[in-house]
């Protein structure tokens, strides 16, 4: 069930992109439309494979992580924090692996 789209808690849809072992591997932006958020889940199939599209980013506490960005810059998604730069390039490596499913677990 690689990506999950879901309701948040004010009524707008996000999506997860989960790896074989069923982890988070990114967390889309919040979209007013179910439709947006399927749009969404188009561009990280679409961008998902280029490193170019990957960039590192760290956190207020110095935690490694990063975001996907679509062709025009817009972020697309983010990651969870990691421990490492390492552990969140691994992380990239398993978004470019399992980005390309067409599976979509419907959770609204």
């Amino acid at each position: 069930m690689p990506y999950e789209i879901k309701k948040t808690a004010n009524g707008k849809f996000m999506f997860n992109l989960k790896a074989g072992n069923y982890e988070v591997i990114l967390t889309s932006e919040v979209y007013e439309q179910k439709a947006s958020a399927l749009a969404g889940i188009e561009s990280v199939r679409a961008n998902g494979t280029q490193d170019a599209n990957f960039e590192m980013k760290k956190s207020s506490s110095n935690q490694p992580y990063f975001v996907l960005k679509a062709a025009n810059q817009q972020i697309i998604g983010k990651s969870e924090m990691y421990s490492s730069e390492e552990a969140a390039k691994n992380g990239i490596e398993s978004v470019k692996k399992n980005c390309g499913s067409t599976e979509i677990k419907d959770a609204t």
